[in-house]
């Protein structure tokens, strides 16, 4: 499919990304970092979608104090194809700001939406996918892609899948969703994870500006009328003050939780082969990363010395300050400066506690 003057891209990269912490800062979030190459994961994201739309049509939806930072990394992107939060309010208000801002734009729109921290690693078929998703999407269904499950992950929402669609091709085939089951326990985790007929919701979505905008009307009301005062004060000097006006106000609430679960028309087309992951969590790099040697210890940044040392992760703070382990498996090891960060991989998603512990102790200087 040629680049299409009605399809935009939409990128999520206001996040903090606390489990990436100490690294992962307010003033260093996770989607500028170089954890992947030379790249940051937001120049990354971007350089993947420019291979189907256009630098015109992609879209970012940030914070204030990280927008410029994120501007400089992709000066290529039309600056006012940065779409600014006062302040988060969770991924249904991301969504509706964008889907408003493209909606005005051009009421023809169809937007695709990605996270701004995800690896894929095979992008023919993530583009052929597209084309698959964006024509489903004019027939107003809400599309998703979904990942095949490879372990019971409780920190993923789940996707069951319907009937297949009638017109889907047997390759890759597209199915209504029968339901959403957002970050289950374990045990359900397990269940759905070995019983087939379920994927992991990839948090990548395509549909109709007007199609989404109408389920944020029926299910989403505040919200609704929050986008109705933007959307009048879209082509006004004065949209600044109606956005910091009416922003603060919102409930912060997911696209998951506030729509999905209880959409009307939802297809999900199941993405295997993608290569995909959500770097999200320092364990998750032990699946884009290769190891630097035969016992699958990876060093990113840093100078390491290893000795019966097996699957470890190391993150150095730069090549002078060396690190150095000795009998220590399954471990990531981060050394950020003024944090040294050491936890069993099977426990690196925990950070987000002493996160949330700094927080209510009032150290922000390790925030």
């Amino acid at each position: 499919m040629p680049k299409n003057s009605n399809i935009y891209a939409v990128i999520m990269a206001g996040g903090g990304g606390t489990r990436l912490w100490p690294l992962s800062r307010r003033e260093s979030p996770k989607q500028a970092l170089r954890l992947i190459g030379d790249e940051s994961l937001f120049q990354t994201t971007v350089k993947r979608l420019e291979g189907f739309f256009s630098l015109e049509n992609i879209l970012v939806v940030t914070v204030a104090e990280q927008a410029a930072m994120l501007q400089e990394q992709m000066p290529e992107l039309p600056k006012e194809n940065f779409l600014i939060e006062p302040a988060p309010r969770g991924t249904a208000s991301v969504v509706g700001f964008a889907a408003a801002v493209l909606h005005h734009r051009n009421p023809e729109a169809i937007m695709a939406l990605f996270p701004a921290d995800h690896f894929i690693r095979n992008r023919d078929l993530f583009y052929h996918l597209l084309r698959k998703a964006v024509k489903t999407a004019q027939d107003d269904y809400l599309v998703t892609l979904g990942i095949t499950p490879t372990f019971p992950a409780t920190g993923y929402g789940y996707i069951q899948r319907g009937e297949k669609l009638p017109e889907s091709s047997n390759t890759y085939p597209i199915y209504h969703v029968k339901r959403f089951k957002e970050k289950p326990g374990k045990k359900e985790a397990y269940e759905m994870s070995v019983r087939g007929g379920y994927s992991w919701n990839s948090g990548m979505f395509i549909w109709r500006t007007q199609t989404i905008l109408s389920e944020i009307e029926r299910q989403m009301p505040a919200l609704k009328a929050v986008l109705d005062e933007i959307s009048a004060a879209l082509a006004s000097p004065e949209l600044d003050s109606v956005i910091n006006k009416v922003w603060l106000d919102l409930e912060s609430e997911t696209i998951d939780y506030g729509i999905m679960e209880n959409a009307a028309k939802v297809a999900v087309l199941p993405a295997s082969g993608l290569d995909w992951s959500d770097v999200g969590s320092w364990d998750s790099l032990f699946d884009v990363v290769l190891p630097n040697d035969v016992e699958g210890n990876i060093l990113i940044n840093g100078n390491h010395i290893a000795e019966d040392t097996q699957d470890t992760l190391v993150y150095g703070n730069d090549d002078k300050r060396l690190v150095v382990t000795i009998g220590v498996e399954d471990l990531v090891i981060v050394d950020s400066g003024d944090v040294l960060l050491v936890a069993k991989r099977d426990q690196a998603q925990d950070v987000r506690k002493i996160v949330a512990r700094l927080k209510n102790e009032n150290k922000k200087e390790y925030l």
